[in-house]
């Protein structure tokens, strides 16, 4: 949704932009390449996709301060006093985590179940699979990936243990419930592990609530997600700050992906962006 994101933060060639999540390059690269006496603060929490962004983005790098923050110290992004006319979070996980196999958030390819952001911290999905009580399971699974299968599936995961690999989950879950539509029956379940590994909700909670504050009079903030319990997040906060003359709401209903995108890449048929200007 490029266009739309553009669209959306209206750029301006002397304006302080901040991408929050930078992925592989591919919005930094087009807000940078519209910058003049501008700036870009390219962030994300993944030193690896961080690595990739410098690399993509190199012919603007004099445009761009790179950072690695997570959501809730995002605000360390910005030097003291300083404001951004625009702030872009994009809540999809990126190309090069799901197709990088030694990150484990693959269905489809072999690897460790870690499925963290920062591999450097945190507890992995391979320690909740394997050691958090069934119930516990289930209710992680149930709440985080919206999966009504919950407990047959947490049922399956203890009584495969040890869980060895990514393929090795996805097929135990795979054995426990059939697959309905075009999703991989195991999809939600490593949804909801990912989200718990990096208390994605948690963290979405804190932008939220700081995101607005670090914004011009007039500055703009797009946040694009692609699960229903994250844009209900983004629409009651949204709404919940123009109640309080913060921000006035810039998308009524979600943008949504057109079908001549969807046919390039299906990852984004769920994508919703929503964007509201602060006051």
């Amino acid at each position: 949704m490029t266009a739309e994101v553009l669209e959306q933060l209206a750029i301006r060639p002397g304006g302080l932009y901040v991408d929050a999540t930078a992925g592989m390059g591919g919005h930094s690269a087009e807000i940078a390449r519209r910058l003049q006496t501008g700036e870009l603060i390219s962030n994300d929490r993944d030193r690896e996709s961080l690595a990739l962004t410098e690399a993509n983005t190199s012919e603007w790098a004099s445009h761009i301060r790179y950072t690695q923050y997570e959501f809730s110290r995002l605000a360390k992004a910005l030097e003291p006093g300083e404001k951004a006319d625009g702030l872009l979070a994009d809540l999809g996980v990126s190309r090069y985590q799901l197709t990088e196999p030694s990150r484990g958030f693959s269905i489809l390819a072999d690897g460790p179940v870690d499925m963290r952001m920062d591999q450097t911290t945190g507890t992995t999905a391979g320690e909740l699979v394997n050691f958090s009580d069934e119930k516990d399971l289930a209710n992680l699974i149930y709440r985080l990936g919206e999966e009504r299968r919950a407990r047959r599936i947490a049922r399956a995961i203890v009584r495969a243990r040890p869980i060895r690999s990514t393929l090795h989950l996805a097929g135990v879950v795979a054995m426990a419930v059939p697959r309905t539509g075009r999703l991989h029956p195991a999809t939600r379940t490593f949804m909801a592990l990912r989200m718990a590994v990096n208390r994605e909700q948690e963290e979405l909670d804190s932008l939220l609530e700081s995101g607005p504050g670090m914004l011009k009079p007039g500055g703009r903030m797009v946040v694009i997600s692609f699960m229903s319990l994250e844009d209900r997040k983004v629409k009651e906060r949204f709404r919940e700050l123009e109640r309080q003359g913060k921000g006035t709401i810039l998308t009524k209903r979600p943008l949504q992906p057109s079908e001549a995108e969807i046919n390039l890449n299906a990852a984004s048929r769920s994508a919703k962006l929503r964007a509201l200007e602060a006051a």
